[in-house]
Parts: structure tokens; sequence; C-alpha cells
């Protein structure tokens, strides 16, 4: 038994009050957001709750660290709307499904490692971009739709909104300092809610966005055909899917390592996530991935163990059997008001002083990304497009950095010491080094401070070589080290490689 446990990360020290607070807190958040975007992207309401439930008590179990809240993400569901669209609620479940079966191949073959190449730039473009998104997507509350005509609040109920809103951030900025006992944001979504019963305030309530009650999730094998026809329509949106909901999981992952000093498994929660959007698949849910919002609402609640995420899920369901009434009177400016804080602890602060401390190239890939992630609400381009950039950027500044010292040693023999990595971006600088008509007969080319890397790097050696012995002139490559001489001799069935000496294109490498 202790074995199960341990699998489950349950051997911790769990602190049940503060998990069980911080899982209600979490639930509450989490329905109003899940409907949302259910109804945006044209699913039926429960479609919403059920994707929060499944995605959430799997993850919340299997999951690649505690702490981390699953639900139905806006960035996955927002993949779907188009399919939705063109051919129906069956074939969106058929792709949350391809989604999961990609997501599972990616935590088999311990891919989410990669996640490890993301630039810290990278890191905080994504996080304030997001935090634009949450905050934004609030604006949304202070509108009511009039004769089928969506409109800005006025008057007494734009006051009204307005004044509940402002009282729950107070109470979340002002508890804390007062008691860590109870999660701020739970209770100031009570307090709201008691406000505004006691004193009949007319206000816009969770049952202004949609009726929550239903069944447990029915099992549902998606209505599609099965042939290579249909595999052609959903696969694109699975895999679209499938790295959006890794992307925005594994970036959640990193910062709440970050945050909590601690080691998540980011090959792990790749299987958690890719069988919880299966489970999507056939029991009515609309998928999703990990919600920063959500996880970062979980952790300011004191919550550090999976026992919240499980509460959480479980609340969700509850309240879609039973619960449903009392819930849907909750206002949605307390909701509102806790989503702002959320926004405002979700943006990297610190980042506005690195721009007086950090390269203008890691600037301007922060700046790029926030945009893409704020303008497209697609994380994982933004995300791509930034890694490209910092990529490009390290290979151009690395490729700056190859040297040569050149000098003619008491028998005449000249020396080329290279310094820096030879790859792709530096060959043609390297090239340039070398003064192949005046140069003596006999070349060393030492590589005791550089080391070749990629297939271009053996390209730009062989032709260097040639370029010599095409005027009868003898080089020698020295301190080769053994990666490198592997990767050359790898090369051999590519590349006319020549390691040892050689009569037609007199190359001696000497290792030492």
């Amino acid at each position: 038994m202790q074995k199960v446990l341990n699998l489950f990360d349950f051997k911790q020290k769990v602190a049940y009050k503060t998990e069980i607070l911080a899982g209600l807190t979490v639930a509450m958040t989490m329905i109003p957001e899940s409907l949302s975007f259910a109804i945006l992207a044209g699913f039926p309401p429960l479609v919403g709750l059920y994707g929060a439930f499944i995605m959430g008590i799997i993850t919340a179990i299997f999951g690649g660290r505690p702490g981390l809240i699953s639900g139905g993400a806006g960035a996955t569901v927002i993949v779907l709307i188009a399919l939705m669209k063109s051919h129906g609620l069956d074939y969106v479940f058929g792709a949350v499904a391809i989604a999961g079966i990609i997501q599972i191949i990616v935590g088999l073959l311990k891919l989410g490692k990669f996640i490890r190449l993301v630039p810290q730039p990278v890191m905080f473009g994504f996080v304030n971009g997001l935090a634009v998104i949450i905050f934004m997507s609030q604006f949304e509350q202070f509108k009511t739709v009039i004769a089928g005509q969506t409109e800005w609040l006025s008057g007494n109920p734009l006051i009204t909104m307005t004044a509940l809103v402002a009282l729950t951030i107070a109470i979340i900025l002002i508890l804390p300092k007062l008691t860590k006992a109870i999660p701020a944001s739970l209770v100031a979504i009570v307090v709201v809610f008691a406000v505004v019963l006691l004193f009949n305030i007319d206000t816009k309530q969770v049952v202004d966005i949609a009726k929550i009650s239903g069944d447990f999730p029915p099992f549902h094998i998606p209505q599609i055909p099965f042939t290579f026809e249909t595999l052609k329509i959903i696969l694109p949106y699975g895999l679209i899917m499938a790295a959006v909901g890794l992307t925005e999981g594994l970036l959640t992952l990193n910062l709440v390592d970050e945050i909590t000093a601690t080691k998540g498994n980011s090959n792990r929660e790749c299987l958690a996530q890719g069988t919880a959007n299966i489970a999507n698949g056939f029991f009515f849910g609309m998928g999703g991935c990990p919600m920063i919002a959500q996880t970062l609402v979980n952790l300011s609640s004191g919550s550090r163990a999976r026992l919240s995420g499980i509460v959480a899920a479980l609340t969700i369901l509850i309240i879609i059997l039973y619960g449903a009434p009392i819930i849907e009177l909750v206002p949605m400016a307390a909701l509102t008001g806790v989503m702002i804080m959320v926004a405002i602890g979700t943006f990297e602060w610190a980042s506005f002083k690195a721009f007086t401390k950090m390269p203008k190239s890691d600037i301007f890939v922060m700046v790029v990304v926030t945009l893409i992630t704020i303008l497209l609400h697609n994380l994982a381009l933004a995300v791509l497009i930034g890694v490209i950039i910092s990529a490009l950027v390290f290979a151009w500044e690395n490729a700056k950095r190859i040297r040569a010292r050149k000098y003619v040693d008491d028998n005449g023999v000249k020396h080329y010491e290279i310094f820096g990595p030879l790859f792709f971006g530096s060959t043609t600088a390297f090239a340039e080094k070398f003064d192949v008509q005046n140069d003596p007969e006999e070349v060393i080319i030492d590589f005791a401070e550089s080391r070749i890397a990629d297939m271009s790097a053996i390209d730009a050696v062989n032709k260097i070589t040639e370029r010599y012995a095409a005027i009868g002139k003898k080089v020698h490559l020295r301190h080769l080290s053994a990666d490198c001489v592997t990767l050359l001799n790898n090369a051999e069935a590519i590349i006319d490689v020549n390691i040892m000496e050689d009569p037609t294109y007199k190359i001696a490498v000497e290792k030492v």
C-alpha cells in the first residue's frame, strides 16, 4: 500500500485544511472559465464542465507534479472552434482523443525534456502575454446582451459591478496581512456572495452564462466514420491541440518548479495529459491542459500537494450533480475580481527591470512572444517563434566567435590555432582566415581550442584541405577531440572525409 501512495506522491506531508480550501477556491474560478470557453466554441456548456472534471481528476492523481491544475483551457479550446463549425461535436471529440494519443507518445519517447530549450526571455514573454489575456478577458463580464446586441454596462449596473469587483480585490489584498489560515480568494467569493444575497443586489451571476446542472459524464464513442478521410480531417487539429497543450502545460510546470523550488516530471505530465484527453474524447469532455491562472490561484492559496487538485475536480463534479442551484447564484463580479488578481500575480514585473540589463536581442524576443500571445492567442506559435529567434541569435553570436591565431615556426611551418566553435554559422568566417596562395609548403591547423560541430563544419575543413592540396601543399589537422573524430568518421558516407595521411589531399591528422 505504501508503494502505491509513494507512486502518487502522497507520501509527502499534507496540510489537509489548506489543500481542501485551495481546491474549493480553484473550483470556483474554474467553473465560469470552463463555461465561457465552451460557449465560445459552440459546445454545450456541460461539455466544458465535464472537460474540467476529467482533466482535473486524472492529472491531479497521475500528473507530473503536485500543485499543477488542469482543466478546459482556452488555449486548446480555441484550436477546435473551426472543426466544431465545419464538422460538429463528434469530430471534436475525435480530435481530442487523437491529441491525447500524440501526447502519450511524446511522454513515452521522453520528449518532454525538450521544454528546457525554451529560453528565459521566451518564458517572460509567454507569462506576460498570458497575464494580459487573462486580464483583458475579464472585461467581457462588464458587458451585457440587450435585444440580441452586446453592449457595455452603464449606469447603476456598471457601478454595482465595479464596486463588487473592487470589494473582491480589496479582500484579496488585505486579508493575507491579517491571516493566511484561509485562502483570501475563497473568502472574497463567499463575502461578495453573501453581500449580494443579503442586500438583494441585482448583478450578473454564473446562471447568466449557462445552466450547469447535469449527470455523471456519459461514455460516448464519437459518431464519426473510422476512415482515412476522417483521420485526415481530425489529425491536424489533434496535432495542434497536442502541441498547444504540451507547450502551455510544460511551461506552466516549469513556472511551478520555480515558484515552489521543487522539480516536476515533464514526461509524466505528458502521459497524464494524454490519458486525460483520451478520456475526454470518450466521456463528452472538451479536453484541455494545465491552466496557469488556476494553478497560480492554487499556489497562492497555499497548496503544495495533489489533494487540492483532486478536491477541485470532485467539487466540480458534485456541483454538476447536486450543487448547481447554489453555484449558479455566485456573482460574476467575485470571480472577475479573483481572476484580475491572478492576472496581476501572473505578470512578471521583474521583466521590466530586465530592460536595462538584458541584451537587446533578449528584450526583442520577450516583446515578440508577448505580442504574439496577446494578438493571436496562440501560445504554441508564440513560444515556437521565440525559440527560433533565440536560436538564430545564439548561432549568429557564436558564429562571430571563430578566430585564428597565426604564426610561422622556426621550421617554416605556418600554424593556424583555431578558437571558437566551427559550425554552419561560422564556416564562412573560418574559410576567410586562411591565406592558401601565400602560405608555406606545410600548414598546421590546430583545433585544441575549437570543436567541429556539424556536417557544415566537416565540409568547410575538407574544402580548405582541397584548396591546399590543389597547389601541392601539405596540411596537418591537430588536436581533434574524440567526438570530432567520430563525427568525421560517421560523415564518410556523405562527404569525402580524410582524417589520415592521404595522397590526394595530403592531409594528416595528429591526435595528442
